[in-house]
């Protein structure tokens, strides 16, 4: 289930980009967080304790939203806009 519920700007662009394996939808102008939080319940896993995590400040300050393209690059999720053909990794697939 999504984190995030979309409610207005759905006439923009559409943006095709892969997240743990799946095709998924983006739209123009968002971030790889709002991308990504649109479509799942969380931004990522925490690397030291394996809990879930969604960002925290959402402005670029906290580091907490830094996640993982499946090529290893690591980008900050709240000040990245979504490119199509991006392919991400929230870990959560590794989890129990």
């Amino acid at each position: 289930m999504a984190l995030l519920k979309r409610l207005a700007e759905t006439d923009r662009a559409p943006v095709a980009f892969t997240l743990d394996g799946q095709p998924r939808t983006a739209f123009a102008g968002d971030t790889v967080l709002t991308a990504v939080l649109t479509q799942a319940a969380l931004l990522r896993r925490s690397e030291f304790s394996g809990e879930p995590r969604a960002g925290f400040c959402l402005m670029g300050a906290c580091q907490d939203c830094w996640m993982t393209t499946e090529s290893g690059e690591r980008l900050r999720a709240c000040g990245t806009f979504i490119e199509e053909g991006m392919r991400l990794v929230t870990g959560a697939q590794a989890q129990p």
